[in-house]
């Protein structure tokens, strides 16, 4: 094959053509939002959720004006506490984490030299159902119906539809749907960072916004499921009322709330590590020089990430837990401000030995290192138990709260807002404005939030929506509210800086000197997506200070895939631990299946949510339909050709199978958060055990365990089905399709006999899961492994199908690998599951 001869222009000139037509955005006013290239969905998601700030930010000055002056009734109590809850979970849940999700679609691909990330249509799936699911819940305060039991809904009085009405349903079943898109957007994140990097950039040498990137996604599969664990308890009390949380029942309303902090702690680092990544980009470019101890901050993201599992219960150190507990949970919650301490040294420590240049970004990270600090030391002081029984439920929890989230999160975004406006929009955001907007926010919010200390210290609880004058503070709630509406000032005027941005002349490339690689874009026009010229080989964490010549030879195409010959998008994937070349991967362009795919399942939350379960089985139908096509028509495709020439004169497969494949990680890590959402509920049936003295339950009708045949019939069935699954995959790779079809179709066939025998055993011995948590508990269990496993049919079909439709083969056999995985998983939990349903009954 001749290898084009790079120095030519006319050769260049070409490839640039045909690179620009094979990104080339859709067109057309319905057309532009199928795009799922990650400069479009990456842009999209950045504004939805600023959006979603700023509607919650609203909502907070609506209640910081209701309790500017005692006796107060601007807002009702029931609105108050609507307000409350939607303002704190539409930070959390529509902003904080969507808005981290949405600046890695938009600046991960870049920073890591790639074209985009490996699964963009899972990218725009993401913003799709994340709009779908913050419009539902955002709305639903128009309508006088949004939840009003705070943002963590505590049972028993949120799960009783009677107390809590519909609002209730619309923060479960819409934030169920919101963390859908959170898991994808994590799992698409984690394959990227792994499997995505240019050639020669090994984990040493990767960006630490990459690392932070990489932690965060991880803990998401840790933190997400336990709250998804809850949510399903929670809902089947209040739909079906199985008393999982209800104490006459045998339920405990406290296994909601370690479910929720296992979530909830974790959360706060979730929020607060990808913000300190942009410190990592920022703080080195503007101080001229590597970021120092990069060993040492690595070292501390993964001990923060690590650490913030072992906090959850410092949230619960009211409700009565052992005195061990607490000395554990005190224990790990002061440890968790070392790795914490180590970061803030390290930034300031190459501030200290850089010549700082004091741009606009680097003022906003320095007032978020300020605010942070003053967060971090009320945080060591909260997770002391003793003056934690004290300041619990106060407005000191809240002012320490906000110092966390708003100088952890806020005035982070807002730097990397400040650095990056260039490189998205090739426009320079006023400097002026930004340094008054910033002394408005920073000013602002301290006037507005260190008061709340003393407020709390003086004896104010939260979450009251007035409070008398005879305490005696009005005056410092005054104060408070006067300093909120001087932040919403700031954040005003970087919203009118922000509009008038498009009149302002083009910026140069890399305005700011930096030296790492998403830089190397160039301000270019709407028609250019295709974000590098030529994917590089790294040798340095900052190749364009270190590399000689490193942009002109990217800008000329002397690096990997320089070109599109075949029309197609591709990506280099390499190996995880030192980025060798292993495959040019295709990757799909514009469609509207994404969008139909959110819909259709967001149809099937919402419809739920209003009690229309006809219809929302319909709606759930539709999207496993739209699910099933996006993946017969845009995944496993088999190439023209075994290899191409990817650029260097190096040879790469087009096509892989097997741990080398993005897909294949991509199952093997949804798994892993299914696997913890699992563990969730094997945990809930062992938490009813210790806080009960008989439980299970002494045999009762209505009550009796679901006995030893059908869940050993179930568990050999499923086992069954694994194993045949494991023999088809195994006879395609030897090249024998006429035993591997056959054992398909069996596999299919016992594993649909395994969910049916699973449902069997609370069926035939009657247990009624209204009566008492134990066969509630069991019955969840067992639903859990009959879903997973009419899931696990569905696959092997899926995959019979395509070997006989000719999309697999002996060689291209990515399907049979890769359900292979979800067989894996299935197989350990229906081991777990009926060993304790039908033996712990017997040991208990």
């Amino acid at each position: 094959m001749a290898i084009p001869d790079q120095d030519d222009p006319a050769v260049r000139a070409a490839q640039e053509d045909r690179l620009r037509a094979v990104w080339a955005a859709p067109r057309g006013l319905f057309f532009r939002w199928t795009d799922t290239n990650n400069n479009a969905v990456g842009i999209w998601y950045v504004l939805t959720a600023f959006g979603m700030m700023l509607f919650a930010g609203v909502l907070a000055l609506i209640m910081r004006a209701q309790l500017a002056v005692p006796d107060n009734d601007l807002v009702s109590a029931g609105t108050f506490n609507q307000l409350f809850t939607l303002h704190g979970s539409m930070m959390m849940f529509l902003f904080a984490v969507p808005m981290f999700e949405a600046v890695s679609v938009l600046i991960l691909p870049q920073l890591l030299g790639a074209r985009d990330l490996p699964f963009p249509r899972l990218s725009a799936f993401g913003y799709w159902s994340f709009l779908i699911g913050g419009v539902f819940v955002g709305g639903s305060i128009f309508f006088n119906a949004a939840p009003d039991g705070g943002w963590f809904m505590y049972p028993p009085l949120s799960t009783d539809p009677t107390l809590s009405g519909i609002g209730a349903d619309i923060w479960m079943l819409g934030l169920s749907f919101i963390e859908v898109s959170s898991i994808a957007a994590a799992v698409e994140l984690i394959v990227g960072v792994l499997k995505c990097r240019p050639p020669g950039m090994g984990l040493n040498l990767m960006p630490l916004y990459a690392w932070y990137i990489l932690v965060v996604a991880v803990m998401i599969l840790f933190a997400f499921p336990p709250l998804i664990a809850g949510d399903i308890l929670f809902e089947m009390q209040r739909l079906l009322d199985w008393p999982f949380f209800d104490p006459a029942r045998g339920g405990d309303p406290v296994l909601w709330q370690h479910l929720f902090w296992i979530f909830g702690h974790p959360e706060v680092y979730i929020v607060f590590l990808p913000s300190i990544a942009i410190f990592a980009m920022v703080v080195p470019t503007f101080a001229q020089r590597h970021l120092l101890g990069y060993p040492w901050i690595v070292l501390a993201a993964v001990g923060t990430g690590f650490l913030s599992f072992g906090l959850w219960a410092h949230h619960m150190f009211t409700i009565g837990l052992p005195n061990i507990s607490i000395g554990f949970f005190a224990a790990a919650s002061e440890a968790v401000a070392i790795p914490t301490g180590v970061q803030i040294f390290v930034f300031i420590a190459t501030i200290w030995a850089g010549r700082v240049i004091w741009s606009t970004p680097m003022l906003y990270a320095a007032g978020a290192l300020a605010i942070f600090v003053v967060g971090g030391l009320t945080g060591v002081m909260v997770a002391n138990a003793p003056f934690d029984w004290q300041a619990h439920d106060t407005y000191f929890i809240v002012a320490h709260l906000h110092y966390v989230l708003v100088g952890g999160v806020l005035f982070p975004l807002f730097a990397g807002l400040y650095y990056y406006w260039p490189l998205v929009t090739a426009k320079k955001l006023s400097d002026r404005l930004g340094r008054v907007a910033f002394w408005f926010l920073f000013v602002g919010f301290n006037i507005g939030f260190f008061p709340m200390h003393f407020t709390g210290l003086m004896g104010m609880p939260r979450r009251v929506y007035t409070y008398p004058a005879e305490l005696g503070l009005g005056t410092l709630n005054l104060v408070s509210t006067i300093g909120a509406f001087l932040f919403a000032a700031g954040v005003a005027i970087i919203l009118v800086d922000l509009l008038l941005s498009p009149r302002r002349p083009r910026v140069a490339r890399n305005i700011w000197n930096a030296g790492t690689l998403e830089w190397l874009a160039v301000p270019k026009t709407p028609d250019e997506d295709w974000g590098v010229r030529s994917i590089p080989v790294i040798e340095s964490r900052y190749p364009l200070w270190d590399q000689p010549d490193f942009v002109r030879k990217v800008d000329e195409g002397r690096y990997f895939l320089p070109d599109a010959e075949e029309g197609e998008r591709e990506l280099i994937v390499t190996t995880v631990l030192d980025a060798k070349p292993l495959q040019v991967a295709r990757i799909g362009g514009p469609t509207v299946v994404p969008m139909l795919a959110a819909a259709t399942l967001g149809g099937f939350f919402i419809l739920t949510t209003f009690h229309f379960y006809w219809a929302a089985l319909v709606s759930a139908a539709a999207a496993l339909g739209v699910i099933l096509w996006w993946l017969w028509t845009g995944t496993g495709i088999i190439p023209e050709k075994a290899e191409k020439h990817a650029g260097l004169g190096v040879m790469l497969p087009l096509y892989a199978s097997g741990p080398a494949s993005p897909g294949w990680w991509a199952m093997f890590i949804t798994m892993v958060g299914d696997a913890t959402a699992f563990g969730s509920l094997i945990f809930g049936y062992f938490f009813y055990w210790t806080i009960h003295s008989d439980f299970p339950p002494a045999p009762a009708p209505g009550l009796d365990g679901p006995g030893l045949f059908w869940p050993m019939a179930a568990l050999a069935l499923i086992l069954a089905g694994w194993a045949l699954t494991i023999a088809a995959r195994e006879s395609n790779a030897r090249g024998r399709v006429g035993i591997a079809r056959p054992a398909l179709l069996l596999a299919a066939a016992a594993t649909g006999a395994g969910a049916l025998a699973s449902l069997a055993g609370p069926w035939t011995t009657g247990l009624d899961p209204k009566l008492h948590v134990y066969p509630a508990i069991v019955w969840i269990l067992v639903l859990w492994i009959a879903a997973h496993a009419a899931v696990g049919v569905i696959m092997q079909l899926y995959a019979l199908g395509r070997s006989l439709a000719g999309r697999m083969t002996p060689t291209y056999d990515g399907d049979v690998r890769n359900i292979a995985v979800f067989h894996h998983f299935l197989a350990l939990s229906a081991l777990i599951t009926f060993l304790t349903i039908a033996f712990f009954p017997r040991l208990a």
